[in-house]
């Protein structure tokens, strides 16, 4: 974490409204869900902020506070960079993250009046979830807020025991890498119910009988990864709903509290202590530096005594030196000014520039001397 983050969540605001992060594959229905979240919270008297991070969206069906294309023109860095799509969106994603302290000024002035902040994320799952600047994003938002990930999983393409292990992993590495309350949202339920995949989920051997026809070798790794997977399904929060007809939406809503309830008891504790740990380790770290830093500087007591004199003697004939000189200039002055000086001997351009010579031998022959010294104070303190 960097020091921006344990700054912000050592100072959270006074009401903590409930971060909710949608996440899912390209086509899973994610910018519908949120359309339809967006209008259940209304319904409900629920006070939402949506925040769209996805820069190459043509159309979002719900009203937008924050919206990323609003900062980063997508077509503009595609075009600047030389970048195909994913490439762009990511650049797009990454600029817009160096200005996130100032998103997040703006969640937290309207925090004390929201209940709940919806953030649609890019289709590109991979392009959030595993890019630098999408760990930040998320890992700022839970430390200054309670978050949840909503992973909204297309219904009618799970049906497939394959698609729906390529959907189980993906759920895993997200929640794996976030450590983050995890709700599962089997969406496009009003097509095709969901029960067949809490029913995998509960019982393997349901899934297995759904494999016993197929014998290729996916089928086999599929089979075999199902019993590696029980204990991630036995920690996770399933709601089937439809983004169409709203159905669903009030367990979404239970899962959610009890998502934030998962946070409160886990999460805030561990991050809590991760922050004392990364506190220790820069005190730490700079006491060694600074114990370092004495080691190097320290000098034996009696080299740093030999120095010492050899200094104080070198001072006192560079002194004697300069006072020589400066009583010298100062006659070869007063025969300058003539009358003043008790001098009557005339100007004298020769004479002028045989002074000015000796003045500038009597400073390099001063500068050699102090050389000289510094550089057997240098080879004493070596010894």
């Amino acid at each position: 974490m960097t020091r921006d983050m344990l700054a912000l969540s050592a100072a959270p605001p006074a009401k903590q409204p409930l971060v909710v992060l949608v996440s899912g594959m390209a086509g899973s229905g994610k910018s519908t869900f949120v359309s339809q979240l967006s209008s259940h919270l209304k319904k409900t008297r629920k006070a939402g902020y949506t925040i769209n991070l996805d820069p190459a969206v043509q159309y979002l069906p719900f009203d937008i506070n924050i919206d990323i294309r609003d900062t980063v023109n997508y077509k503009e860095v595609m075009k600047q960079y030389t970048l195909g799509p994913n490439g762009a969106i990511l650049t797009a994603l990454n600029l817009f993250t160096t200005k996130f302290d100032q998103v997040l000024q703006l969640v937290d002035k309207r925090a004390p009046e929201l209940d709940y902040i919806v953030i649609d994320t890019p289709g590109q799952i991979e392009i959030f979830t595993w890019s630098a600047s999408g760990t930040i994003i998320t890992d700022t938002l839970a430390a200054t807020h309670p978050t949840v990930i909503c992973y909204v999983i297309d219904t009618p393409r799970s049906a497939s025991p394959a698609t729906f292990m390529s959907n189980m992993l993906y759920a895993c590495s997200i929640l794996y890498k976030t450590k983050l309350p995890f709700v599962l949202v089997w969406n496009k339920t009003d097509i095709k119910d969901h029960q067949f995949a809490v029913e995998w989920m509960r019982d393997f051997e349901a899934f297995q009988a759904a494999l016993a026809d197929d014998t290729t070798y996916m089928a086999t790794l599929v089979n075999s990864m199902c019993m590696v997977l029980d204990e991630f399904y036995q920690h996770l929060s399933v709601v089937g709903v439809s983004s169409v007809t709203g159905t669903g939406m009030d367990a979404l809503m239970d899962a959610l509290a009890e998502a934030r309830g998962r946070y409160d008891a886990d999460y805030l504790p561990e991050l809590e202590r991760a922050l004392k740990r990364k506190q220790a380790q820069e005190a730490k770290r700079q006491q060694g530096s600074l114990t370092k830093l004495m080691a190097d500087m320290a000098l034996d007591p009696a080299a740093a005594a030999t120095a010492a004199t050899t200094t104080s003697t070198t001072t006192t004939t560079d002194a004697s030196q300069a006072s020589a000189t400066s009583e010298a200039d100062r006659g070869h002055d007063g025969g300058m000014d003539g009358a003043d000086g008790g001098d009557d001997t005339p100007f004298n351009p020769l004479h002028e520039d045989r002074r000015t010579r000796e003045r500038d031998n009597d400073r390099l022959a001063q500068d050699r001397a102090e050389e000289a010294s510094f550089s057997r104070f240098l080879g004493k303190s070596a010894s």
